[in-house]
């Protein structure tokens, strides 16, 4: 039985879930975002093999688990368990189509996408680059992509291309998201030219560069949405900038700003990113 003045207890519970995620930093940006309000929380790791996500979700409610950051290759499951008699799901993550956010309330089960607003608030706010008026390729139709296309959209661009390399799929995302936002193979962005140069494929996550023609870099802005340990660089940015890309900015911020989102959705207060990030920059 819990004792009620054991206040150590009722500290609230929080965790990433995902498989891996012995790296993930989220524990640590939560911690400081705690910190700066005074609040009292844990936050864990929970990995999880494919086939146990609902049992292991399951066990942290029981266990009073207040809410959950869902990570690869999860967030489709997320989405599905949002679906579910008496769980709901925000707007954001219906149009994503996958939930990386989870509040626990009452039995219920509330689902959110925060990965496109932590995207657009990193670039604009953090590295100075208004979207608005602007051309931009999205590069990938997978999950990552589809998670960010409404609030880039929002955003009021001149215009969404997304190029993949199953030019299908990407004809496919863009029809879904409609709008102007236009999809194509990889190779029919030849010769065209961008602003702001999104990367968000599966061939970051094997290190290699997306099968473009590299002058669409050429004075751009390229952004991926991964990023690599302190001190190194990810493979899209080494190629971007050795294509001529005029700047370029990993996915650093994104993560802690989608997870300054989730900290806001669990506790209605807006954590200041900007010493968290500048922690987590300097670390070596």
């Amino acid at each position: 039985m819990t004792d009620p003045f054991d206040f150590q207890a009722q500290t609230a519970r929080f965790a990433v879930i995902g498989n891996p995620v012995a790296h993930s930093r989220s524990p640590q940006i939560h911690q400081m975002f705690a910190q700066q309000f005074g609040i009292a929380l844990e936050y864990g790791r929970i990995q999880v093999d494919a086939g146990g996500f609902e049992q292991a979700v399951s066990h942290f409610t029981a266990r009073g688990g207040a809410g959950l950051n869902v990570t690869l290759p999860f967030k489709l499951e997320a989405r599905q368990l949002c679906g579910r008699p008496g769980n709901t799901v925000s707007a954001r993550a219906q149009n994503a189509g996958a939930v990386n956010t989870l509040r626990f309330e009452g039995g219920a089960v509330f689902g959110d996408n925060t990965d496109g607003a932590g995207l657009v608030r990193d670039i604009e706010h953090n590295l100075g680059m208004q979207i608005a008026g602007k051309r931009v390729l999205l590069l990938g139709a997978g999950g990552a992509a589809r998670g960010v296309l409404q609030p880039l959209s929002q955003c009021a661009p001149k215009n969404i291309t997304v190029a993949n390399r199953t030019a299908q799929k990407a004809r496919a995302l863009a029809k879904d998201f409609g709008g102007g936002i236009r999809g194509c193979g990889l190779g029919e962005v030849k010769g065209e030219v961008f602003d702001l140069v999104i990367h968000g494929s599966s061939a970051g996550l094997q290190g290699e560069a997306p099968d473009i023609d590299a002058n669409c870099l050429r004075g751009a802005f390229a952004y991926d949405m991964l990023y690599a340990p302190a001190g190194e660089t990810t493979a899209f940015i080494q190629w971007a900038l050795a294509s001529g890309a005029a700047r370029a900015g990993d996915g650093l911020g994104m993560l802690v700003e989608q997870a300054a989102e989730s900290f806001y959705l669990w506790h209605r207060r807006r954590p200041d990113t900007a010493p968290v990030l500048g922690a987590l920059r300097s670390e070596s």
